[in-house]
């Protein structure tokens, strides 16, 4: 049975992506995943933080340009690290059809890990885009692992992860196939 996808970008807005490791990188990733979904007709989904420097209607939560949602996508906005939390997100994404999330954006291990977390809990399959998330630059020496490594741990816990009656793929953005993802 084939998947019905959706694209989650999550908090790629001013604010992070200004302190975000590799952004332009991440960016055009989503960017380049977000086309080719919309080419597919698979939805895209824009969840949007707020609170803590990132007020409605401020620049920082404005989501990056190249980003932005197109009239008729569905934006979701949140108050807390996981996407369902006070949400509409499982509405919006059980309204659509969706199976599967793909997952992308930042911070890889809080907003991001949290979410493909809680969308395996809420009995969506998942697609981690291992090239899609991103996290802070941080000080040298530091108690946290440095962005890539802690980028690659997370990827490689999802490779790794079993979740009872779930599909969980780790895969690069090359390796996305939107072609697969159509309602039966």
């Amino acid at each position: 049975m084939p998947h019905v996808s959706a694209l989650l970008v999550i908090d790629m807005q001013n604010t992070p992506v200004s302190i975000a490791y590799r952004p332009a990188e991440t960016v055009a990733v989503i960017a380049g995943l977000r086309e080719r979904a919309m080419a597919a007709g698979v939805p895209v989904v824009t969840i949007q933080d707020q609170g803590g420097g990132m007020e409605a209607g401020t620049q920082g939560w404005q989501v990056v340009s190249e980003l932005a949602p197109a009239d008729g996508e569905s934006i979701v906005h949140k108050t807390s690290p996981d996407s369902f939390l006070g949400t509409d997100l499982d509405k919006t994404l059980e309204t659509l059809g969706i199976t599967e999330v793909v997952v992308t954006g930042f911070a890889t291990e809080i907003c991001v890990d949290t979410t493909a977390r809680q969308a395996l809990s809420h009995g969506y399959d998942l697609v981690v885009v291992a090239d899609g998330h991103t996290t802070s630059v941080r000080p040298e020496g530091g108690e946290y692992a440095s962005p890539a490594q802690s980028i690659a741990h997370h990827n490689e816990i999802f490779r790794h992860l079993g979740f009872p009656g779930r599909s969980i793929r780790v895969l690069s953005a090359a390796e996305v196939d939107f072609a697969e993802s159509h309602a039966g």
